[in-house]
């Protein structure tokens, strides 16, 4: 759970996903620095692909022998994530029957990055809207800015007969951010 407010207690935050899992990520909000400093999220699999090929989100050191646990650092900024988005676009093309699934895969890694955007920024801009329950709700206005020229990007794919992709993907993030 994240404490927005700097509380001993910390609030639960609500998400209203309806078609995709929202990833529980691991954020010490204490440690969400204003400056330049580096803030550490231990999801590793954020950066290597190959977790998602074994099947696993590995958020605790491998047990080999000659293992070194390193933490690389990422830019979560708007201009940082539009790019890598571009990449993934540029890198596939056109979404067809053939790569959709991949296609879709790694664009859900740049989601990931959004999200945690999306709770850093919530938390800093400090517009906490509660529901009925009492629970924190909502998305930060950086967030919803972004995940709008994200729509258009992905929009802007040509279609090369997918199926799903990125028509589903659209909604679910019209759903969840824009509405």
């Amino acid at each position: 759970m994240v404490d927005p407010i700097g509380t001993q207690e910390s609030i639960p935050i609500v998400e209203k996903h309806r078609y995709y899992p929202v990833e529980t990520h691991r954020l010490d909000i204490h440690l969400v620095p204003r400056d330049s400093t580096p803030m550490y999220i231990n999801e590793p699999w954020l950066t290597d692909p190959s977790y998602d090929w074994l099947g696993t989100r590995g958020n605790e050191p491998e047990n080999e022998n000659d293992n070194i646990w390193v933490y690389i650092p990422m830019d979560l900024n708007h201009a940082a994530i539009l790019r890598r988005l571009r990449f993934i676009i540029d890198h596939y093309g056109e979404a067809n029957e053939e790569n959709e699934s991949k296609f879709d895969s790694d664009v859900r890694r740049i989601l990931s990055q959004i999200e945690i955007y999306d709770r850093v920024w919530f938390v800093w801009e400090g517009d906490y809207p509660v529901n009925d329950q009492g629970m924190i709700t909502g998305h930060s206005k950086k967030a919803k800015a972004l995940v709008a020229q994200v729509i258009k990007e992905l929009e802007n794919i040509p279609d090369g007969c997918a199926e799903l992709f990125p028509f589903e993907l659209i909604e679910e993030l019209r759903d969840e951010y824009l509405l």
